[in-house]
């Protein structure tokens, strides 16, 4: 089988296991589980918020539940030890399953929700989320959230710190899903940091430190401000200055030089001169005249000859 199919069948397998212990748990309180494969055999680690019914009377529990994981999935030598949860507030599936039982006994979603979030954030959280979604309050399905705290949805953090558990409440309109994330005490998170006011830089990055003593990096630090002084001063005493002063005598000059080049470019000699412009302007009426007058007599005389043979 390639590897691929392999960790398909692990996955598929260890789902299987998981809801075979949540319905054969869950008056125990449930709250997980570890499988791991060993030279020896199948190292299963429960979690219950009650080991004693886990294990049952003498053992016979346990044993109950050992063979039916033999039968069913084929597990070599399986070898179950049952934990107890310290904090069971604390515990995203405990908590899914006893909110889902609380909607089953009729309480109502929102007291219910917020109750539960509560006294996960009093147990020392960090952060949880509540969604319940489905047919809350009425024929028509919804999603209600209950939000406390700091909750991580993405990235690593949220696959590896948050710790995210479900149930479901059967209801007589309908399932409701319950879904819980709660971020435990004490987690770290990469965007979480610390300010030691009281330890010396040496200690910690004495190579830093060294850098900067042989740069002089303290030493003009120390120049800034007499150098920003000093700029603030000289921008001070430009400002101050008087502006320059312009002499009015030549602007003048300046200004009746423009004006006498102006008119030189204005007064322009014409060839010939005024009297050669009129004669020229006579000649063309005279043109003008005798060329209607010869127009004038081809017109009558063309009368004339239509009414002589008429």
């Amino acid at each position: 089988m390639a590897d691929e199919h392999q960790f398909i069948e692990n996955g598929l397998q260890r789902s299987q296991i998981d809801e075979f212990f949540q319905e054969e748990l869950g008056r125990a309180g449930y709250g997980g589980m570890d499988v791991a494969k060993t030279p020896m055999g199948t190292q299963i680690v429960l979690k219950a918020e009650k080991p004693g019914m886990v294990i049952g009377k003498g053992g016979e529990n346990i044993r109950k539940v050992t063979t039916a994981l033999e039968e069913r999935f084929n597990l070599e030598d399986p070898q179950i030890d049952v934990q107890e949860v310290e904090e069971p507030d604390l515990n995203a599936r405990i908590v899914a399953d006893r909110l889902a039982n609380a909607l089953e006994r009729g309480w109502y979603f929102r007291k219910a929700g917020h109750t539960t979030i509560d006294r996960i954030m009093e147990a020392g959280a960090l952060g949880a989320e509540i969604v319940l979604s489905g047919k809350v309050t009425g024929a028509r399905s919804r999603v209600e959230k209950f939000n406390r705290g700091y909750i991580k949805h993405n990235g690593e953090p949220a696959e590896e710190v948050v710790d995210h558990g479900q149930g479901v409440a059967v209801m007589k309109l309908g399932t409701i899903g319950v879904d819980v994330k709660i971020i435990p005490p004490g987690a770290e998170l990469p965007d979480d940091f610390e300010v030691n006011e009281d330890m010396d830089p040496e200690e910690l990055v004495p190579d830093a430190v060294e850098a900067n003593e042989a740069e002089g990096v303290e030493e003009l630090l120390e120049g800034e401000p007499e150098e920003a002084e000093a700029a603030e001063a000289a921008a001070e005493a430009a400002a101050e200055e008087p502006a320059e002063t312009v002499d009015e005598d030549v602007v003048e000059e300046v200004i009746e030089e423009e004006v006498e080049a102006d008119e030189e470019f204005e007064e322009v000699d014409v060839p010939g001169g005024d009297e050669d412009v009129e004669e020229e302007l006579d000649e063309l009426e005279e043109d003008v005249e005798a060329e209607a007058e010869e127009l004038v007599e081809e017109m009558e005389a063309e009368d004339d000859d239509e009414g002589g043979d008429a």
